[in-house]
């Protein structure tokens, strides 16, 4: 469970995170279109992103995974995150590890976040060991619900967001059902 995990795929580096990865990643949080699925649907400015960024790494030393930054091979731009994570914030669905993704609108459209997020439910499947895998998406996103079919996950149940009430739909994946 080194510290240095990186994955590869054609177009992508998946890998930990870098100090300059603060500033382009703020600029995603910063951007309402990213954010209208989130939470409420606030941006985030520089000093959440760094707080956050703390925690996706603390999260990588106290449970082996986390949230890889997302990087373009042909251009070393930071794209966003993609990457695993507990949903502490959805006890219901406890104990699980769920896949999750962020991606910069300039790089919405072009099959990034199916890529990543593959590479990254091989990862957690394969490399770490884990047997099943959620991904959470409110309901009426229907890029992310893209993404989650292209992984093969299936429709759990859907709930309702603790704090905003809005609904959720909870997909899973489990090993046998993993098309590497």
């Amino acid at each position: 469970m080194g510290a240095m995990t990186e994955i590869r795929t054609p177009r992508l580096l998946l890998r930990r995170w870098h100090d300059d990865d603060l500033a382009p990643m703020a600029d995603i949080n910063a951007d309402p279109r990213v954010m209208r699925w989130i939470d409420d649907g606030s941006v985030r400015d520089l000093d959440h992103t760094a707080e956050a960024i703390e925690r996706w790494e603390e999260e990588w030393d106290e449970e082996g995974f986390g949230l890889f930054a997302v990087e373009l091979l042909a251009s070393g731009e930071l794209a966003g995150f993609t990457g695993l994570s507990v949903p502490e914030f959805l006890p219901e669905v406890l104990p699980a590890v769920a896949i999750s993704w962020r991606l910069g609108s300039p790089f919405w459209g072009q099959g990034y976040a199916s890529e990543a997020a593959h590479a990254t439910l091989e990862f957690a499947l394969q490399d770490r060991g884990l047997d099943r895998i959620i991904s959470i998406n409110r309901v009426g996103d229907d890029a992310s619900e893209n993404v989650i079919r292209k992984l093969g996950m299936v429709p759990e149940r859907e709930t309702a967001h603790p704090v905003y009430a809005y609904p959720l739909r909870v997909h899973t994946i489990d090993l046998t059902e993993f098309q590497a």
